[in-house]
């Protein structure tokens, strides 16, 4: 990650797409969008129900409600497979045989089989455990094996999210990023964490997509660390999904004078 240099634009920041929430969880929309403006996206567009459409323009009016251009679109957040329509998922299966990278989240991971977009895959354990069954894994190996297996089945990266988050590339590297504070443990961080993967990956198009996942998972972890106060060995306090993402930029200004 990088400060912005004096030819930079909205677009060389990097632009991200949201296709998430939902009538029933409008919120993992505002979360979404929260997340990839706070990790420093240049623009960002949401595409959604009038609902979540409109929280989101109330909270960010500055996120663009019109179809357009993305290095990278983050979809699922927010929203249940069971209750898709064949219309949406038509448009989701769409957006995952194009050539912009894809940051798959809840609702929309069984999407992820058979994509032919780049895809990082950002399930909790117990989505994993469901999408394994898609998969045929084993239940017996270690979240690392199984992630690594999933990464090769889906040819994608599989960001298993926990206490320790594992990150797995299909090429068989697989990392793991310590969170610094289980105050981080709260509903809505994952939404937050798919909208900074989906802006990291926008802005930085070169890098491999297992490393700005991981990126996004540190700033994440630091993010809510800073937001909770833990720090000098204080054990710190609760804190909501939107507390980490407006610590976020505290976070990217510590990193970038480090």
């Amino acid at each position: 990650m990088r400060a912005p240099l004096a030819e930079d634009d909205k677009y060389s920041r990097g632009v991200v797409g949201l296709r998430t929430g939902s009538a029933r969880y409008p919120g993992a929309a505002i979360l979404g969008v929260e997340g990839a403006w706070r990790a420093g996206a240049g623009l960002v567009r949401y595409v959604g129900d009038s609902l979540p459409s409109a929280l989101v323009l109330a909270r960010r009016p500055e996120t663009v409600l019109v179809e357009g251009r993305v290095g990278a679109w983050v979809i699922g957040s927010g929203t249940d497979a069971a209750a898709r329509t064949p219309h949406e998922e038509q448009e989701l299966r769409a957006l995952l045989q194009e050539s912009s990278p894809v940051v798959v989240d809840a609702g929309a991971l069984d999407l992820a089989i058979g994509a032919a977009s780049p895809v990082v895959v950002t399930p909790h354990a117990g989505e994993f455990a469901r999408l394994g069954t898609l998969l045929g894994l084993s239940d017996e190996e270690d979240s690392w094996r199984r992630a690594a297996a999933a990464a090769r089945e889906l040819d994608a990266t599989v960001l298993l999210k926990g206490a320790e988050t594992v990150i797995a590339d299909p090429a068989g590297g697989v990392r793991v990023v310590q969170s610094p504070t289980s105050w981080l443990a709260v509903a809505g961080t994952g939404d937050v964490l798919a909208g900074m993967i989906g802006t990291l990956i926008a802005a930085n198009p070169e890098a491999p997509l297992a490393d700005a996942a991981a990126a996004a998972a540190w700033l994440h972890g630091h993010a809510a660390a800073f937001a909770a106060g833990v720090e000098d060995a204080a054990p710190g306090h609760p804190i909501v999904a939107l507390d980490v993402a407006e610590a976020l930029p505290s976070i990217i200004a510590r990193m970038l004078r480090a």
